[in-house]
This record gives C-alpha cells, structure tokens and sequence, in this order.
C-alpha cells in the first residue's frame, strides 16, 4: 500500500515526453533499417549530411523537390534529437580506410 507520501514524490517526478517525429519512420528492410521520411528511401542521415555541408532548408528542398518543408523539418529534429548516433554513422560513411576494410577480396582473385 502506498502512502501519501510517497504519492506526492511520484506526483512531482519531471515526466519526459514521447517524442514524436510524425514524417519519420523505419523499418528493416529499407535502408537497413535507418530512419527515413516517411513514404521514401530519403534517410535522415542523408538530409542531415547535406545539413552538415552547409546547405540551408531550402537549398534541400530544391535537391529534393519531392519532400515538403514539414518532412525536412522532421527529418533534422530527428538530427538533432539522436545527433551523436548519426554523425557517428556519417563519420563512418565519410572514412575511407573503414570502406575498404569492410571490401572482401572476390574468391576468384585470391
């Protein structure tokens, strides 16, 4: 049985809210996974690569002309909400020497 006390203490615990990223969706078998716009193969990495490059929220939509200003949005809150997974992953995609590492030799060539 709980007391009144203990009560009060639940009552006033700072309660974090679910975030929601309504454009925003992944599944496995797209993307391996990753995050992408909603009804594309667009991921958030991508956008978020282009951010990083120094093009602004427009210049993005004229790349993709297919994606609204509401997707994009979502896609950098989703950014900046998980930003040191994703740039890790985009430090990944840039490092050459970790791209060769993961070639395989083609057994014919061995």
């Amino acid at each position: 049985m709980r007391n009144k006390n203990n009560l009060e203490k639940e009552d006033m615990a700072p309660r974090v809210p679910k975030l929601d990223y309504p454009y925003i969706t992944s599944d496995p078998g797209i993307a391996g996974g990753r995050p992408v716009i909603a009804g594309t193969r667009i991921t958030v990495h991508c956008i978020a690569g282009y951010y990083q490059t120094g093009m602004s929220i427009d210049e993005i939509l004229d790349g993709l002309r297919h994606l609204t200003p509401s997707q994009v949005h979502s896609a950098l809150a989703y950014y900046f909400d998980h930003q040191d997974e994703i740039n890790s992953d985009l430090e990944k995609a840039g490092n050459i020497e970790y791209w060769k590492s993961q070639v395989q030799t083609h057994p014919a060539r061995q």
